[in-house]
């Protein structure tokens, strides 16, 4: 009887081993299964990383191009304001000589000059 029982405890011992060595096997297969899924996670993090990047530096680019659209515009719009208030005070100059000249009245400069300064 005490070949038997070591019959047993080999035989459960040979099929615990195997059981191991596939357990090891099948955790081999997972663990390599699992740094291709990780590299492929890896290259797609990369490759939406770039394309971020490339979406935000062409959003950069075209605020960039507003901001220097709008900031031309009001540069213009400042200069036409100041050569319309430079024209206007050259008008109220050459009334008010009208005006010491008695060719119009100081009533009609009045006018002229609040319609200029409304204007200003």
């Amino acid at each position: 009887m005490g070949n038997k029982k070591g019959g047993y405890i080999d035989k459960f011992l040979k099929k615990a081993d195997k059981a191991i060595q596939e357990g090891v096997k099948k955790a081999d297969e997972v663990l390599e299964e699992a740094v291709e899924l990780g590299s492929m996670t890896a290259k797609q993090a990369s490759k939406t990383s770039k394309e971020l990047h490339s979406q935000a530096k062409k959003e950069s680019e075209a605020l960039q191009k507003k901001g220097l659209e709008k900031i031309s515009g009001g540069i213009s719009t400042a200069k036409k304001a100041t050569s319309n208030t430079h024209d206007d005070l050259e008008i109220l100059r050459k009334l008010g000589k009208l005006r010491k000249t008695d060719v119009i009245t100081e009533e009609e400069f009045k006018a002229k000059k609040k319609k200029i300064l409304e204007r200003i």
